[in-house]
Order: structure tokens, then C-alpha cells, then sequence
């Protein structure tokens, strides 16, 4: 894995009981979610289960927007954890187009997961930028271990694209087609563009 992985940073440094209760809100913010979901839950009650104020939620995270995204923020580092160094074949150890494929399944699922969190994030996450960063990258790396020759960065991020929340709402929710379906299509894709013909492809 390259060094220069743009992975997902914790939280700066900050005092030992601001971040118990950054901590606490955040786990009382994913229990919440458990029981109610993602649309009924409020900054009050996220304050009272961590036994906080509710200004405290707003000191630490700015808005509700801002406690979804942190919460987002800590589930993605576990998913990126998983590629980097879990077990194969998502993450090392397996052959780069298993690899591949294992990803696109592997995110479709966690997008599906934390859609309802990713849209109450808003603009906070949407503008993450090392997240797109990091998957772009990974799979920039396995199509060069593939030997796919182009425009990498652009291929990289054509796939990528495909596993975005809104593409499956609009494929699932709204056209009807199965997570199945959907990982089909794109390990189709996925196999046309490893194997085009050398000579159709620019270095």
C-alpha cells in the first residue's frame, strides 16, 4: 500500500475530558441510531444519554451535521482499517483483481449501511475529500497491478462512481435492481476495462 494513502485522520488532540465527551456523545449518537434511526434522532437526546449538556454536542461537533460526520468519520476509518490491513481478499494478501472485486462489494455494502448517516451528514461529509481520495487511490493501485495502462486516475475514479449513495438509491430504492445485480454490473465493468487490448491504451 503506498505510503501517501490519503487514510482518514482521528480528531486533533484535545483536552482528557472534552474527549470523554467526545467519546460519549459519539457512542450515545450510534446506540441512539440503533434504536431509532438515523431521521428521529435529535442533539437533545444524544446529550442526555451521554450525560452532557446539549451545548456540549454543539462545542464538539458544531452541529448535528458535524456529530453524523464525525460518526461517519470513525465507521469509515474501520472500513479503510479493513483494506489496509485486513484480512484478504479485501484487504492484502489476495491477487489484485480479487482485490478489486472484493472492494466494489465491500463498499457497496458499507455505502448501503450508512446511507440514511452519510445524507444527514450533508455537506460536511460530502466534501470529505480524503475519502475519495483514499478509494480512488486503492483502486488506482490494483488497476496498475492488473497492468491497465491510461489514464489511471481517471479510470480509478469512473469506478468509483458507480458506488456512491446516490447512485445506488437511484439503482435500488428507485430502479428496483438487487445489491446483487448491481455488484454484477460492476465486476462487468470492472473485467472490460482490465481487459482491454494493449494497444487501444494510451501510457
Amino acid at each position: 500500500m503506498p505510503k501517501d494513502l490519503p487514510v482518514l485522520t482521528s480528531a486533533p488532540v484535545v483536552r482528557r475530558d472534552a474527549a470523554r465527551n467526545r467519546e460519549a456523545l459519539l457512542q450515545a449518537a450510534a446506540e441512539l441510531i440503533e434504536t431509532c434511526g438515523v431521521d428521529d434522532l435529535t442533539t437533545e437526546a444524544v446529550a442526555a444519554r451521554a450525560g452532557v449538556g446539549k451545548g456540549t454536542v454543539f462545542r464538539r461537533f458544531g452541529s448535528r451535521e458535524g456529530l453524523m460526520a464525525s460518526l461517519l468519520n470513525h465507521r469509515e476509518e474501520e472500513w479503510q482499517a479493513s483494506v489496509i490491513s485486513g484480512p484478504p481478499p479485501l484487504g492484502p494478501g489476495a491477487p489484485p483483481m480479487e482485490r478489486l472485486l472484493a472492494f466494489g462489494a465491500s463498499r457497496l455494502r458499507h455505502h448501503r449501511e450508512q446511507a440514511a448517516l452519510i445524507e444527514a451528514a450533508g455537506s460536511t461529509w460530502g466534501e470529505n475529500y480524503a475519502v475519495l481520495g483514499f478509494v480512488s487511490l486503492h483502486v488506482r493501485m490494483l488497476l496498475s497491478q492488473l497492468g491497465v495502462r491510461g489514464d489511471l486516475g481517471y479510470l480509478s475514479t469512473a469506478l468509483v462512481a458507480p458506488l456512491a449513495v446516490p447512485v445506488l438509491r437511484q439503482q435500488i430504492d428507485a430502479g428496483g435492481m438487487s445489491e446483487a445485480q448491481v455488484v454484477a454490473g460492476w465486476n462487468d465493468l470492472v473485467a472490460r476495462v482490465v481487459a482491454q487490448p494493449s494497444d487501444t491504451r494510451s501510457s
